[in-house]
């Protein structure tokens, strides 16, 4: 289990240091939503952003791009030092053309589906992922309340991925905090992205030290 660190849910007045905590519980992941007020109803980070936190630590970059257009923006964030670039099976660009750019860049390929998508939609596009990003809230505010329904969907692709006999991530994104985690572990996550679950904990210590250990549990 890999917890990728939700820098939405940091206190941006005090990024440097949020970013040293996370370093200093042990994590090597930070996820950056980068939304454009038009795919989802919120506007954050864009690739200088993502530059500036290339040039602070050497954590791996899970940059999910909530965009309508991914494509026109995937030089960009390869160029700012993204490690990893998740884009949307709904966005208006074609995802195939969206992943194929990704991949071309030697970046790790994510696709993320909304709550209301059904995984069987992206079936045909898994051999071009190296990561699938279930999204457990619907997209564009952080603090919200984890989705049951979306959770079910974790095992219907651990499932495709194994048919395809390609090592794919499987990812979870949104409400996931220490009271829940244990469940989306369990559907077959191996990736559980926390924002406000950690950065706003009284203990975040205790939510990577019980998250780490239910995933090693359930092994």
């Amino acid at each position: 289990m890999t917890i990728s660190a939700s820098v939405l849910g940091a206190d941006l007045l005090r990024l440097g240091d949020e970013v040293e905590k996370t370093r200093r519980l042990g994590l090597r992941w930070l996820h950056l939503d980068q939304m454009d007020g038009h795919f989802v109803p919120n506007i954050s980070f864009g690739p200088e952003f993502v530059a500036a936190l290339r040039g602070a630590t050497d954590q791996f970059l899970d940059v999910h791009l909530m965009l309508e257009h991914p494509l026109s923006y995937i030089d960009a964030y390869a160029d700012a030092g993204a490690d990893l670039i998740s884009i949307h099976a709904e966005a208006q660009d074609n995802p195939a053309e969206a992943l194929a750019a990704i991949r071309a860049r030697g970046l790790k390929a994510g696709l993320s589906i909304k709550p209301a998508t059904d995984p069987e939609s992206i079936r045909a596009l898994l051999p071009l992922c190296d990561l699938v990003l279930v999204m457990t809230v619907e997209p564009g505010f952080g603090g919200q309340k984890l989705m049951d329904g979306c959770v079910a969907k974790l095992p219907v692709l651990r499932k495709m991925i194994e048919e395809t006999g390609r090592d794919i991530l499987l990812e979870a994104d949104g409400g996931i905090k220490l009271e829940n985690a244990e469940r989306v572990i369990a559907a077959g996550a191996d990736v559980a992205v926390i924002g406000t679950g950690l950065f706003r904990a009284e203990d975040p210590e205790r939510v990577v030290r019980e998250v780490e250990g239910a995933a090693a549990c359930a092994l």
